[in-house]
């Protein structure tokens, strides 16, 4: 993967003044819920650069990095995770994959997001219209991955992915994905927030969790704002005692290389490579849909001795 540059100062400016990107796991309420935070505006902000995306697009595919940052920390080791939507709207849908380490990688089905005029709100029900939403967990020494989908109820990854918990695993969960633009378009902060509630939670504190969320500051702007998601966990739910258990990295990656596309091109079959070669455009670029990256390689380097 090569990692393109953001270009814009002011973004770089503001990525200077705040925390790295990580993601913390809690316990809460003496076990009863696990909390999941990630700050991911150097993430969102790389995705956008390597993609080339519009404010749209880097509002649609910045919320699923960070909710697939987030999902990341319910495996282990090797392990990885893909969240997916194919769609009907005009978002048509996205694949983005996450690895236990906090790796992060994926983009849109079908970019850029054509619109017919310009939104009037932050709802983007429309723009999904109606769809499917998956997760696949790719476990390591497993034989099958385990694969769950639901019908898109809401048209909000925040809630469907909510939805999703509640249908295929029978657990409430809460999830907030929050990115904060300023009035130029840029985005000045990235997080999200994964409760889950455990086991033998008791109604009384479900409670006290829905009477916290129901106030909870911008998580964006928040992480814009400097602060550290640590301090925003323990102001904001301090009441439930949170315990912090561990951090780890988050961040866009891919484990593309210019060797392993050339090995790709070398053996696409006959045809494919008459195809290239009656073309006779060169260099010729193939683009990784996981990261952006563009890799050139001349006839030489594809044909080698061929005839």
């Amino acid at each position: 993967m090569i990692k393109k540059r953001i270009g814009d100062g002011a973004v770089l400016e503001q990525l200077g003044r705040l925390p790295g990107d990580c993601r913390y796991i809690y316990t809460m309420d003496d076990g009863h819920f696990r909390l999941t935070a990630l700050q991911g505006t150097q993430m969102v902000n790389q995705v956008r650069a390597n993609f080339s995306l519009g404010f749209l697009e880097t509002w649609v595919l910045g919320q699923a990095y960070i909710a697939a940052g987030l999902l990341a920390g319910e495996v282990k080791g090797n392990d990885r995770i893909i969240l997916g939507v194919q769609c009907g709207g005009p978002i048509k849908g996205f694949n983005v994959e996450a690895w236990a380490c906090g790796a992060v990688r994926g983009g849109l089905a079908d970019p850029p997001i054509v619109i017919d005029k310009p939104l009037e709100s932050n709802d983007l029900n429309l723009l999904y219209g109606p769809g499917f939403l998956s997760i696949t967990k790719i476990i390591e020494g497993s034989k099958e991955p385990f694969r769950g989908e639901i019908m898109m109820e809401y048209g909000d990854l925040a809630k469907d992915l909510a939805f999703y918990y509640q249908q295929s695993e029978q657990t409430p969960t809460v999830f907030d994905l929050s990115l904060k633009f300023d009035r130029q378009g840029r985005v000045m902060g990235a997080g999200g927030l994964f409760i889950q509630v455990l086991p033998g939670c008791p109604d009384q504190s479900i409670g006290r969790l829905e009477k916290l969320i129901s106030g909870i500051p911008y998580l964006g702007k928040a992480v814009s704002e400097g602060t550290d998601l640590r301090d925003y966990v323990a102001d904001v739910f301090g009441p439930l005692n949170p315990v912090f258990l561990q951090k780890a990295p988050a961040g866009f990656s891919c484990p593309c290389n210019r060797d392993n596309y050339l090995s790709h091109v070398r053996n696409l079959p006959k045809d494919e490579k008459d195809a290239i070669r009656a073309e006779g455009k060169y260099p010729l670029t193939v683009t990784c849909l996981n990261c952006g990256t563009d890799y050139s390689f001349s006839k030489e380097e594809i044909f080698g001795d061929e005839t």
